[in-house]
């Protein structure tokens, strides 16, 4: 084996690196762990805890140490359907944008142009601009659409004389600006929100925000942070000077307060801590403000902390003069904390006799986030209430533009224009914080981006805001600008819950048929293949263990479907190894020795394992990036899963034959009862094609027949609506369950058993048109009303979902287009690598009936089997699966049959005995990878619980399926395609003169 000393070396470097991050998963447990035996079941206790911890050091490597809160960004996070949460998609209403970019005109062919743009964009696949601008050229108005635009505040980017093109894009544009704004916006209140590992992502090409928010169980909360409308404000500010003595006052009032609400001895430490402080008449210089910038609650003495309690978590604005007294810096920063702490230092703040004691004018507010310099501390500001009810003397609305730029000194700043109106305030504004020496802060939802000092009056509107700015904050601050001048409200168009029951019930089944699975594989491996299984083994164990760390690396987030990817990579990761293994027993029943034949059979056995290999893979990158939520996880398991099963089969278990080898140890491929098997087949595959076409053909027709008649039961991420999932506390009838249902809602509702019989899933497409929080409420109060009618049985809403028309069309649209690019992909890649399109059309008429027996049995199935069998994402997920393996098994058939015709003589031979033989020397291998994967799918089926029961059975059918396919259809239709001839150019024999 050639360079076996490089292969071990990768080999060690990648292991460190998964126990690395893997590593990070097991340190935030054990934190996690010891939270709960302290709180003991108390949530409130358990997440005081865990903030408690977020800046401790858990974790030391020696080179490198990490808090709880730097270990968790590291951790292998775990999605929605394990861990319970929230999963919400917001949708920017760009018809309001444009209302607002053109002032809201009343012209009736305008609106009625908006109108059918919005209605059309829920069924067709196109954007809500592109549609507006052709809803509008085609109603014949006289108005040119330019007029409309072409305002003061829009002056510099669209003109009256502007063509329906400049309009377009100058929409496009905003619309772009108005979604990054509101991811922004969006970003912000997820942190303020505390949730964590939050994912939020914009959707490619589209006007949507994906957001998930594991852990979160207040659906109520996070709808209402995540719909309000963006406040940006400018207010006056009160200097640190002025506010500090307000601040000694409060923490002397404090410290008054606590103490005398402390039990006694804790009263008589105080009294002794404070006459110690009696020693130094300055609070400042005794306290050492600002001395430490990583000082927290946790570096102060008790006594300190009783006489100081606001300042032992609020650190004054302080800087050290050059004989080392603290002076009070000047501009509105009053003090910073702890990321840990703020949460007390509002609670201090929030007291009855504190607020007493805070003039009515004074409003103190948190910064966005932590500087570069001191990553976990936040800064405390002291906004003054002066102009209008809010306090605020400009709103963002009076904002044109902001951008990012660079000044003269090549330092970035941030660039904003404001409007007629804008820029007569802003005069004003300026002149008096000039005239003070005061700053102006820039607020947006009630956290502080900027606190810009005003060095001068600014009489044109036009201005340049600077600072210790990096080029990402300046991005973001303009951004932040310009989200007053775009309103555009964000709503929740789909949306999903899961509680935390069936989350952990979904990790039960998850973990159970992983080890389940696992074991399975191992047996059979050893039980098959004798010791060359152990290697096998051993190579499928390294193969978990760098798929997960890898996972972990990424960032990516574990969901069930991710699972159920790792599970069917175990069975898969053996695909390599049975091709290697049936090449090395091809080799020994040619009399080579075991060392030549095990470096045969991996060199015979590698274009057979990359072709099938990259088929499926690029299955799993179509599903990457057609796909969303839970199926985005199984196409990255999949794919990571496809690349270190190549590593592991092809390099591990080659380490270990040579190690063994070495060590003379006796290496064997077989037990005698399963040496032989399948070793002389020769079914006349191709003789009696006919006959197989025509079951295939019957089959079909069925298949297509109820499909077109019975049809499907498409789940609500096809068709929109609502689905929720219910517990009763005994076993309840379907029946009785939907008539009330019915009654309440006044239409039909859909209602099936979800796992044992005291589960239902409910659908419903009740104001299906409607994703408002009182369309969400009405909905779950006539469910809750329909679903009490059921006597002395109480019931618990385990999770729902919600799907908007738009998301739904648009969902069906990507699963058509992954279906239509996979089979193309597929095709391409075997013409590139065959050079022939009778092999990829052989191929694709394989697929394709793959999918319609697929589809079609869902349809027979539908109603008479104990289980789910709706159409949605995850049967998308499952049919692409089922196309990749079996193009997999009918690449190896493919790679056996160029092989052949590569031999000697072969050209000579009848093309349908090349064909058969191929078929009959592959089958051995064909059936064991099937048996293999089919030995998985069925414990994940059984134990991989109810949520991907569905996905299971879809794919389980589909090997068998697929795997009748490759044999029957796939090879014999090339024979037919190549009118019964050779298909590959024969090579011409060059007889060469010898001269005497």
């Amino acid at each position: 084996m050639q360079s076996k000393g490089l292969i071990k070396f990768l080999v060690i470097v990648v292991s460190i690196a998964c126990l690395y991050s893997l590593s990070f998963t097991f340190v935030t447990r054990k934190v996690e762990s010891d939270a709960a035996n302290y709180a003991k079941g108390d949530m409130a206790k358990e997440k005081a805890y865990l903030d408690s911890m977020a800046g401790e050091e858990v974790y030391n490597l020696g080179l490198a140490k990490f808090t709880y809160r730097e270990a968790k960004a590291h951790e292998l996070a775990l999605g929605l359907d394990l861990k319970g949460g929230m999963n919400v998609t917001m949708e920017i209403s760009l018809d309001e944008l444009i209302k607002n970019l053109a002032n809201n005109p009343k012209d009736e062919k305008f609106n009625a142009a908006l109108t059918s743009a919005v209605q059309k964009s829920k069924s067709v696949n196109k954007g809500v601009v592109e549609l507006f601008v052709d809803e509008y050229k085609a109603s014949g108005a006289g108005t040119p659409l330019a007029s409309f635009f072409a305002t003061k505040d829009n002056s510099s980017l669209i003109k009256a004389t502007s063509s329906d093109n400049e309009v377009r894009s100058f929409l496009s544009k905003e619309s772009d600006n108005a979604i990054q704004n509101s991811y922004k916006v969006l970003r912000t209140r997820i942190d303020k929100f505390g949730v964590a590992s939050p994912n939020i992502q914009i959707q490619q090409g589209t006007n949507r925000i994906l957001i998930e928010l594991p852990g979160v169980n207040d659906e109520a909360r996070v709808r209402k942070l995540l719909q309000g409308s963006a406040k940006l404000e400018f207010y006056e500010t009160h200097s640190n000077l002025q506010v500090y003595p307000l601040l000694e006052n409060v923490n002397n009032l404090l410290a008054s307060s606590l103490k005398s609400n402390a039990p006694a001895a804790a009263a008589k430490k105080d009294s002794v801590a404070t006459d110690t402080t009696k020693k130094d008449d300055n609070l400042l210089a005794n306290l050492g403000a600002g001395k430490n910038e990583k000082k927290d609650s946790t570096a102060v003495s008790p006594e300190v902390a009783a006489s100081n309690p606001l300042f032992s978590v609020l650190n004054p604005a302080v800087y050290m003069e050059q004989n080392g007294q603290p002076q009070l810096l000047p501009g509105p920063m009053v003090g910073s904390a702890n990321l840990k702490d703020t949460a007390r230092v509002n609670a201090y703040l929030n007291r009855p006799e504190v607020k007493a004691n805070i003039p009515g004018n004074l409003k103190l507010l948190w910064a966005v986030k932590p500087e570069q310099r001191t990553p976990n501390m936040l800064s405390l500001y002291a906004i003054k209430l002066s102009g209008t009810e809010t306090g605020a003397v400009m709103t963002g609305d009076v904002v044109t533009d902001a951008r990012d730029n660079f000044d003269q000194q090549n330092n970035p700043v941030v660039s904003m224009e404001m409007n007629t109106d804008g820029a007569r305030q802003w005069r004003k504004v300026t002149a008096q914080a000039a005239q003070n020496r005061e700053a102006i802060a820039i607020v947006l939802d009630g956290v502080v981006y900027s606190a810009p000092s005003v060095n001068e009056e600014i009489p044109n509107g036009s201005s340049q805001i600077s600072g210790s700015f990096t080029i990402e904050d300046t991005k973001d601050l303009a951004n932040v600008l310009k989200a007053g001048r775009l309103p555009a409200t964000a709503k929740i168009v789909e949306e999903a819950i899961v509680g935390p029951s069936l989350g952990q019930a979904a990790i039960d089944a998850g973990v159970n048929s992983a080890v389940i699975g696992i074991i399975v594989v191992m047996i059979f491996m050893v039980a098959y293949y004798n010791r060359a299984g152990i290697a096998a083994n051993i190579a499928v164990l390294f193969n978990v263990f760098f798929l997960m760390g890898i996972l972990a690396s990424l960032g990516a987030v574990l969901t069930l479907p991710g699972i159920a990817g790792i599970v069917l990579t175990m069975g898969t990761a053996v695909d390599a190894n049975v091709l290697i293994y049936e090449r090395i027993r091809e080799e020994l029943r040619l009399g080579k020795g075991i060392r030549q034949a095990i470096a045969d059979g991996y060199k015979h056995a590698m274009p057979s394992i990359l072709d099938s290999q990259i088929t499926t893979f690029l299955v799993g990158l179509v599903l990457f990036f057609f796909g969303s939520g839970p199926i985005l996880g199984f196409a990255t398991t999949l794919m990571i899963g496809i690349i270190t099963s190549l590593f592991t089969s092809i390099f591990i278990s080659r380490l270990i034959f040579e190690y063994m080898l070495d060590k003379d140890m006796k290496i064997s491929v077989s037990f005698p009862w399963s040496a032989n098997t399948l070793q002389n087949a020769n079914f006349q595959f191709i003789k009696k094609r006919k006959v197989f076409y025509a079951i295939s053909v019957v089959a079909v027709i069925i298949c297509v027949a109820s499909i077109f008649t019975k049809g499907f039961t498409l789940g609500v991420d096809f068709k929109g609506g609502r689905t929720y999932t219910i517990a009763y506390e005994k076993p309840v009838n379907l029946e009785e369950v939907r008539q009330h249902l019915d009654e309440t809602f006044k239409s039909t509702t859909e209602v099936k058993t979800f796992g044992s019989e005291n589960q239902v899933r409910v659908t419903t497409t009740y104001h299906i048109e409607e994703t408002s929080d009182q369309a969400d409420k009405e909905v779950l109060d006539k469910l809750n009303a329909g679903l009490s009618k059921i006597s002395g049985n109480k019931h618990e809403i385990l999770s729902s979902q919600k799907v908007g028309p738009s998301i739904a069309t648009d969902i069906k649209d990507r699963a058509i287009w992954s279906g239509i690019f996979s089979i193309l992909i597929i095709a391409g890649y075997i013409l590139v690598r065959f050079h022939k399109w009778q092999y990829s059309v052989g191929a694709a008429i394989a697929t394709v009936h793959d999918g319609i027996i697929l589809l079609g049995l869902f349809s027979l199935l539908d109603g008479l089997v104990p289980f789910s069998l709706d159409i949605d994402q995850h049967f998308v997920a499952a049919i692409l699966t089922v196309l990749g393996y079996s193009v997999n098994d009918t690449v190896v058939v493919f790679d056996r049959i160029r092989e052949d015709l590569n031999k000697p003589g072969a050209h000579s031979k009848n093309f349908g005995d090349v064909i058969n033989h191929a078929i009959n020397t592959t089958l051995s291998r064909t059936v064991i990878t099937s048996l293999t994967i089919i030995f998985v799918l069925v414990v994940l089926f059984i134990f991989g619980g109810d949520v991907i029961r569905g996905f299971s059975f879809a794919i389980l059918i589909g090997i068998v399926v697929g795997t009748y396919s490759s044999i029957i259809l796939a090879a014999p239709s090339v024979y037919d395609l190549g009118r019964g001839k050779h298909i590959t150019e024969e090579k011409k024999e060059v007889a060469k003169v010898v001269t005497p």
